[in-house]
C-alpha cells in the first residue's frame, strides 16, 4: 500500500528532525527544506501529498510560499506550524488554502491527529486558537474572505527589507532593478501607513512575515 508522502519545511533542523522521527513510522518523509524558495522548488520536483510548513521561514515566509505553492499545485495539502497564537495569522493561512494549523508547542499526538485529519479530507485547527478564530469570525464574518492588502511581490520585498537585506541584494535575488525595489518599498509603506524602517520591521514580526530575533 502506498504511503502518504510528506515534505517538511522549517529552518530549525532539530525541529525538522524531530518531526521526521515522529512521522516516519507511518508516513514517507521525502525531505526537509529550510526556506520558502527551496520549499517551492522541492515541492514541484517531488510532488508530495502533504507539506508541513513553518510560518516564519527566511527568504520567503511560509504563508507566501504556501500561497505560491497552491497556485502551482492546487491539490497539495498544507499544514502550517508556528509559535504565534494570533488568530489573524491562522485566518490568513486558511485564506490561502491551508488544511491545518498548529502551534509548535503542540504535543506530537496532536500533530499526528492533524495529519490524519487532513489526509482524510477534513481540516484541523489546534484547540489553542480555535476559540479565538471562532470569535473573530462571529465579529467579522468576512474575515476569511478578505483579500490581502499587499501584492505577492510587495510581500516578498517587505520580508527581505525586514530581514535587513539591502536594495542591491533584493534586486539581485528578485532579478529586478533597484529602482523597482525602491518603488515597491514606497508603495508598501504607503499602503500600510508606515513611515520608518523600524515600523516596517515591527509590522513584519507582528504579522509573521519574519520571525522575531
Amino acid at each position: 500500500m502506498r504511503r502518504t508522502t510528506i515534505l517538511l519545511a522549517d529552518d530549525h533542523m532539530m525541529f525538522c528532525a524531530g518531526m521526521q522521527k515522529l512521522l516516519e513510522p507511518v508516513f514517507e518523509v521525502i525531505g526537509c527544506v529550510q526556506d520558502g524558495r527551496a520549499l517551492i522548488k522541492t515541492a514541484v520536483e517531488k510532488n508530495p501529498d502533504l507539506v508541513l510548513v513553518d510560518v516564519g521561514m527566511p527568504l520567503l515566509n511560509g504563508l507566501d510560499a504556501g500561497r505560491e505553492l497552491k497556485k502551482l499545485m492546487p491539490r497539495v495539502k498544507l499544514i502550517f506550524l508556528t509559535m504565534n497564537p494570533d488568530a489573524e495569522i491562522a485566518s490568513e493561512a486558511f485564506r490561502i488554502g491551508a488544511s491545518g494549523y498548529l502551534l509548535k508547542n503542540s504535543p506530537g499526538e496532536e500533530l499526528l491527529q492533524a495529519v490524519h485529519n487532513v489526509i482524510r479530507g477534513t481540516s484541523y485547527v489546534t484547540p489553542q486558537i480555535r476559540h479565538a478564530m471562532e470569535e473573530m469570525f462571529v465579529r467579522d464574518p468576512m474575515s476569511l474572505n478578505r483579500p490581502k492588502a499587499l501584492t505577492d511581490r510587495q510581500r516578498e520585498v517587505l520580508q527581505m527589507l525586514a530581514e535587513g537585506q539591502s536594495m542591491k541584494e533584493i534586486a539581485y535575488i528578485l532579478q529586478i532593478s533597484r529602482r523597482t525595489v525602491r518603488f515597491h518599498k514606497y508603495k508598501i509603506m504607503e499602503e500600510l501607513g508606515i513611515k520608518t524602517n523600524s515600523e516596517l520591521v515591527q509590522y513584519a514580526i507582528k504579522h509573521s512575515v519574519i520571525s522575531p530575533p
